[in-house]
């Protein structure tokens, strides 16, 4: 699915993780992979071209380590933020990998500066933090019947291995006004519909692929989906966002930020 990844690389250690992730994803699909370092502040053409051959040389040789051939290193002056949309709008990248900020350059990709990237890029993002590089095995995806939810759940599918398990999972808030009767019919009838909307969007992914299952929980949208992930320990969390409406942008933002400011795991932002 991926042709070129695209990995934002601040020479920091959370960097270098996001950087094995990027690797391995790399060579999973065979795809291009170009590692980005961005010089901040006015630079003289000097001074660029001084940066270029140290950031080369560094980088070639963390790459070098993860063995991947079909690689290049860009260097670019500007705010990390402006440069990366640039290079996005090119129209080459089909998914850019960041890793976490770090406390000796807070002002890089911050939870707000992530959560911007990732609701404007036009690429799916993800936030790899995971020290473990190897391919993914467990992963979850938050699931609406929205577009961009199953956008997110056939990215996440392409993600995992055949031998990996996926789970779709719905956070169905119910009103606490409800009879107990009426609470568990409208629960179950969630159910059936996630059920078959899970069915249908299965039809449509390649195979073999990995272990498809749904579940419904009945909650608040992020508490609940802590507890399921607190309760699986997923290596991938994958998030759909809304293109349309104040509301689902405000929601789902919020959604976003909790989990890019502080990831259980890496996260998959997905338009």
């Amino acid at each position: 699915m991926f042709t070129h990844i695209l990995i934002a690389h601040d020479l920091s250690h959370e960097a270098d993780v996001a950087l094995r992730r990027a690797a391995q994803l790399a060579t999973q699909y065979q795809a291009k992979l170009t590692l980005l370092h961005v010089a901040e502040g006015q630079q003289s053409s000097s001074a660029v071209a001084s940066l270029r051959v140290a950031a080369e040389q560094v980088l070639g040789e963390r790459l070098a380590t993860y063995c991947h051939g079909n690689a290049e290193v860009r260097l670019e002056a500007g705010k990390p933020n402006e440069v990366i949309h640039q290079i996005l709008g090119e129209g080459d990248v089909d998914l850019l990998v960041l890793g976490a900020h770090h406390k000796g350059r807070p002002e890089l990709f911050t939870g707000t500066n992530l959560d911007r990237l990732a609701r404007q890029s036009p690429v799916p993002v993800l936030l790899a933090v995971n020290e473990d590089d190897s391919p993914y095995q467990q992963g979850i995806v938050a699931l609406d019947s929205s577009l961009c939810s199953c956008n997110a759940l056939r990215h996440a599918y392409s993600l995992l291995p055949a031998s990996g398990h996926l789970q779709a999972v719905n956070i169905f808030t119910l009103s606490g006004r409800l009879a107990k009767k009426e609470a568990e019919e409208r629960l179950a009838m969630q159910q059936q519909l996630i059920g078959q909307l899970l069915d249908d969007e299965a039809c449509t992914l390649p195979q073999p692929g990995p272990q498809l299952e749904h579940l419904v929980v009945a909650g608040t949208l992020s508490a609940s989906l802590d507890e399921v992930i607190a309760k699986r320990q997923p290596q991938l969390l994958a998030i759909g966002r809304h293109n349309r409406g104040v509301l689902a942008q405000t929601l789902l933002s919020s959604l976003a930020q909790h989990y890019l400011t502080k990831p259980p795991c890496d996260v998959l932002v997905v338009r």
